[in-house]
């Protein structure tokens, strides 16, 4: 690491020159090659994902959702001469706009199931030149004038809205507006911690490069593989979080090395090669938790692995790389006017702990069960909520109420009944004359299922092997009541239809796809957490020897993630103030939502866990005294972890302005997870834990000691740069001054815990 560090400053040009070339490069490569992103999330070999197939293939004009325009009357029918004059007009001027391929009319001679019972509701099913499962492929100017030329036939008590997949392009999105928000707050947090315009600037142009290299690297990876359509803002998300912290923690290291007096090259080595390792290190741990999701073999979420993972590995990168060519480039900068003028005038002083931290330090150390257990009720409190964790479809009609998609979703549930939003298809693999006269009764079964509020067909393919009816439920897609019609078809009504027959009936539709996802999502999630959890704890044995820490390090990862999931379900679930935050109305969360921040969030805890505890261990290891380990290292890393969770939290929390429901709850889930873990886990229940359990916490069998292979995060030359020379550090004390007092150096051989030395 030193050796790179030294490359990297001797030669900053050349590195700043490649970082950008590699920038541009991508980011010309992924204009050109355009994007190839995927909203399809089925899970091969469902029920569901047969009927999509089946329907694919025999019926592939109703393989795919398409968009629709709908019109409401408050008086009068949309029958009516002037209405059906205006929408008929309106309608065909649509037909004619660049980018429509289809506008089926109610109006037409088969359009009267397109007009409400009540005649006051009606809609026209449109067709853009994009495939259905493609919305990403259509031109926003062009979507964006067909709503106005349909918006512009309101008035006069007629109401226009517009609804579908296609029409949503034009709904979104707030990405940029969020970056620049999530940015501009980690700018303020950075200045308010350093002081120096060119040391705040250093970790935001670090993440600026290094993430928008993998934003641009990600799009190239759609074209070679399935990635999800919320990958990118998914790796940006993360990206931004973990890059401008991995190199706020460097630059933090480096200036505490200029203030000691050492020059901009030495203070630089020293801060990559300590803190450097801490930030592989936690990249390593975050990439491990992401790649988990292999083990799910769900070829979408592999995509979404390898682009987060991509992200994370390009900011460890950028941050022992791009970072200290920039140190080299702004020279004592980095350190603020007036500390420059401090440390001419009066040479490099010591820094012990001293202020909040410090004082902090003391207090936790005074009242370890009393907080510990304040900390652990209110983690239980907040987890509570996720007992009613429901997964399902979010759709539409948890838009913000203001959106013409919200609307037109209501439009047709209040004229056609919720379930026109999403019906199911039942489609049929028919074989002879039997199953398909067989599959030609089943409409009269079905209107007399309950929970089936109407039923459309049979319809038949050209050879007469494949049929599908269309089922209407009385719920709505999201609903459990639609949840549990599929149940009921699947599991009584069409057995039972095809007693006798080798009929083969399966039931697709978006409430099914959602129900089978959620199914195997929940039949793998103890493998994956199991996986995710195993390899982590693996790593922190092998940098930390001990058994305690990785088990508590998992504790406490395992509540952050109930925790934050508890107030992802009261935000979006419950809808705890989801439309006053613009986050539309309350619904169920989405079923891959789990596995990924599950994945991110295992990998986030463990950043700040490896920074909080190679602190304490480093002091462990040089004096032997757990109580001073931990007091110390709270002391010394509370303030820089804090900075960095709010910066965690301000990016996070920023991507709820994207405007995309999906990625607001990854924002929201992952702003309450660092800030529960920054502020309660890690500076409150972890070192009161490790107070109470003294000695035990370094812990390792004689025998697994012998085994283990060695992983140093802390290199051994800089385990004595905790204090001064001569066996001295400055130690907060118990009072919390920050005065510093002389502690023996650790004995050879021997380990000295709770004032009593014993041997390994």
């Amino acid at each position: 690491m030193t050796a790179l560090t030294r490359w990297c400053l001797r030669r900053r040009i050349v590195v700043i020159v490649l970082w950008l070339a590699a920038f541009a490069g991508a980011a010309a490569a992924a204009g050109a090659a355009g994007s190839a992103y995927s909203d399809r999330y089925e899970v091969p070999g469902t029920e569901s994902g047969q009927a999509g197939a089946l329907l694919a293939k025999a019926f592939p004009d109703q393989a795919g959702g398409g968009d629709t325009i709908v019109w409401h009357t408050a008086s009068g029918t949309v029958r009516a001469g002037a209405v059906q004059k205006d929408l008929q007009q309106t309608l065909d001027k649509i037909a004619r706009l660049p980018g429509v391929a289809s506008v089926q009319s109610p109006y037409g001679p088969q359009g009267a199931g397109q007009i409400s019972q009540d005649g006051h509701t009606a809609y026209a099913e449109l067709s853009f030149d994009a495939p259905a499962d493609g919305a990403e492929d259509l031109d926003k100017a062009q979507v964006q004038r067909v709503v106005d030329t349909a918006k512009a036939a309101e008035g006069n008590g007629l109401q226009v809205e517009l609804g579908g997949a296609g029409i949503a392009v034009t709904e979104s999105s707030g990405t940029h507006l969020a970056e620049a928000i999530g940015l501009a707050a980690a700018g303020v947090v950075l200045f308010l911690a350093f002081g120096s315009l060119a040391a705040t600037l250093l970790p935001l142009v670090t993440a600026v490069v290094s993430v928008g290299t993998a934003s641009a690297g990600i799009a190239l990876l759609g074209h070679a593989m399935t990635v999800a359509d919320f990958a990118p803002m998914l790796g940006m998300l993360v990206g931004l979080g973990v890059g401008i912290d991995y190199a706020l923690f460097i630059v933090t290291r480096h200036r505490r090395g200029l203030k000691s007096g050492l020059t901009v090259r030495e203070a630089a080595e020293r801060a990559v090669s300590v803190s450097g390792r801490a930030v592989v290190f936690a990249g390593a741990t975050v990439c491990i938790a992401l790649l988990g999701m292999f083990v799910l073999r769900l070829g979408f979420l592999n995509g979404v692995a390898l682009a987060a993972s991509l992200t994370v590995v390009l900011t460890v990168a950028a941050s022992i790389t791009l970072l200290p060519a920039l140190l080299g480039v702004i020279g004592e900068r980095a350190l603020s006017r007036r500390e420059r003028r401090r440390l001419a005038a009066d040479g490099p002083l010591p820094e012990p702990p001293a202020g909040f931290a410090a004082r902090w330090s003391g207090f936790v150390e005074r009242h370890p069960k009393l907080l510990g257990a304040a900390a652990a009720a209110l983690m239980l409190l907040l987890a509570l909520p996720t007992l009613s964790l429901h997964l399902g479809t979010s759709d539409q009609g948890n838009n913000p109420a203001t959106s013409t998609t919200r609307q037109a979703y209501d439009l047709l549930a209040k004229g056609f009944g919720p379930g026109s939003n999403g019906p199911l298809s039942l489609v049929g693999d028919l074989d002879g004359a039997k199953d398909r006269l067989a599959f030609d009764r089943l409409p009269a079964e079905l209107r007399g299922t309950p929970g089936v509020a109407q039923v459309q067909g049979p319809e038949f393919d050209g050879s007469g092997s494949t049929g599908v009816i269309t089922v209407v439920p009385d719920g709505s897609p999201q609903s459990r009541q639609t949840s549990d019609l599929v149940e009921r078809l699947r599991d009584e009504v069409l057995p039972k239809a095809a007693e006798g027959t080798g009929m083969k009936v399966h039931v697709g539709g978006v409430t099914a796809s959602y129900d089978d996802f959620a199914a195997v999502i929940v039949g793998k999630l103890p493998l994956f957490v199991g996986t995710v959890i195993g390899l982590g704890c693996v790593l922190l044995l092998l940098a930390f020897r001990s058994i305690g820490i990785p088990l508590k390090a998992a504790a406490m990862n395992v509540a952050a993630v109930a925790s934050s999931f508890g107030i992802v379900v009261a935000i979006f679930q419950w809808g705890w103030g989801s439309e006053p935050l613009g986050l539309g109305s309350a619904g169920p969360i989405e079923p891959f939502l789990p596995v990924i921040m599950v994945s991110v969030l295992f990998g986030l805890s463990m950043d700040y866990q490896v920074f909080l505890v190679s602190r304490m261990y480093e002091e462990w290891r040089r004096t032997g005294d757990n109580c001073r380990a931990v007091r110390v290292g709270l002391a010394e890393t509370g303030r820089v972890i804090n900075s960095a969770a709010v910066i965690m939290i301000a990016v996070f929390a920023a991507f709820v302005l994207s405007g995309d429901r999906i990625v607001a709850m990854f924002g929201i889930g992952l702003a309450a997870a660092v800030a529960l873990d920054a502020f309660v886990l890690r500076t409150l229940l972890v070192p009161a834990l490790m107070h109470l359990l003294g000695g035990a916490n370094w812990w390792l069998p004689g025998w697994l000691e012998r085994r283990l292979p060695r992983i140093s995060i802390e290199p051994p030359e800089a385990e004595a740069e905790g204090g001064p020379e001569h066996g001295t550090a400055p130690d907060p004390g118990a009072d919390g001054a920050g005065v510093p007092v002389a502690v023996p150096l650790a004995v050879p051989g021997a380990r000295r815990g709770d004032g009593k030395l014993v041997r390994r």
